[in-house]
């Protein structure tokens, strides 16, 4: 197993599943300083540890934040990032109070919308060469 592209393993499969998430807060306001942004990669590194996936990787700025987690094919993408918003949002409001003034018509932290994408393994047209020179049995 290499840094780069760890393989994980399950009761019955082997993956290294990655996605590059990215949550953008209500209204794009500018919401994050440097100790909410702390709280929040410890926030969704619990959710995650929930989920049997891991937090590879934590970043953001005052109206965003930028994620890699790794998770297991058993996980539904959709069902984690509900989690990741839903619990962060939660927990956000209950611990700092003064962010409800960037948030007060909608009740949330987060945009309903996000961004995901896979990443990590050979690009396409690697992988699209590779399955092409498979030889199909007689």
């Amino acid at each position: 197993m290499d840094n780069q592209h760890p393989i994980r393993t399950g009761r019955h499969v082997v993956y290294a599943m990655h996605a590059h998430l990215v949550f953008v807060t209500k209204y794009r306001h500018d919401v994050f300083t440097d100790a909410h942004l702390s709280r929040l990669e410890t926030i969704m590194s619990d959710v995650c540890a929930d989920f049997e996936a891991e937090l590879v990787e934590f970043n953001g700025e005052d109206d965003h934040v930028h994620l890699l987690v790794t998770y297991p094919p058993k996980i539904a993408l959709a069902r984690l990032v509900n989690s990741l918003k839903g619990v962060s949002s939660r927990r956000m409001r209950q611990e700092f109070p003064e962010l409800e003034r960037h948030y007060w018509r909608a009740k949330r932290l987060w945009s309903g919308s996000y961004f995901a994408g896979s990443v990590g393994g050979a690009p396409l047209d690697v992988l699209r060469q590779y399955i092409e020179s498979q030889n199909r049995p007689n």
